[in-house]
């Protein structure tokens, strides 16, 4: 399945209900894997961005609808990029026509 990293903000709501966040997060593993994906990694950030999770999903349609699903709650912005393996990146690489 195709990978996707998606960078988080907290949005003041987002910030002002930090404590909910570990609750939030079980909710979106488990929302991603009704989906058809998998939530194969998250991380609290320092910097720019104050989360990331790597996940797995069947298609870029679904990934989007996951990703939308999470910030229409309100609690988070995200930007997310289409992760591709170094086996994918090699093959990719030996595509380009000469």
């Amino acid at each position: 399945m195709p990978t996707y990293v998606t960078l988080w903000q907290y949005t003041q709501r987002g910030a002002q209900t930090i404590r909910e966040s570990p609750k939030r997060i079980d909710r979106i593993e488990d929302q991603f894997a009704e989906m058809g994906g998998e939530l194969r990694e998250f991380h609290m950030l320092m910097g720019r961005y104050d989360t990331i999770t790597i996940s797995e999903f069947p298609d870029d349609e679904t990934a989007t609808q996951a990703i939308l699903s999470v910030t229409e709650e309100g609690n988070v912005s995200s930007e997310t990029l289409k992760a591709f393996s170094r086996e994918a990146t090699r093959d990719l690489i030996e595509g380009i026509p000469q």
